[in-house]
């Protein structure tokens, strides 16, 4: 074996010479998991924009106006449906 045979071999084959051999990190793992993580979370939150119902801006001022009634308050109390031009309460105990 001369230089320009060292020259071409790669880590591995170079390490195995020498009767080593790469390990691997536990942060490596780590890293390859949460980078799936990252990736998972751009295409969904890609996804839900280009499914969304509404414009985004439309979106936001409903969630704002949610957020600031508090839980409950957003609720319909009490909702009147036509039917043949007579209005029918859907909630009587409201």
């Amino acid at each position: 074996m001369n230089l320009k045979d060292v020259r071409n071999l790669d880590k591995d084959e170079l390490l195995g010479l020498l009767g080593l051999e790469r390990k691997s990190s536990p942060g490596a793992g780590l890293a390859a998991a949460l980078g799936t993580f990252g990736v998972g979370l751009l295409v969904g939150a890609g996804i839900a924009l280009i499914l969304a119902p509404k414009p985004g801006r439309e979106l936001r001022q409903e969630l704002r106006d949610r957020l600031r009634r508090g839980p409950g308050e957003g609720e319909i109390k009490d909702q009147a449906v036509t039917s043949g031009g007579a209005k029918v309460a859907t909630n009587p105990q409201a």
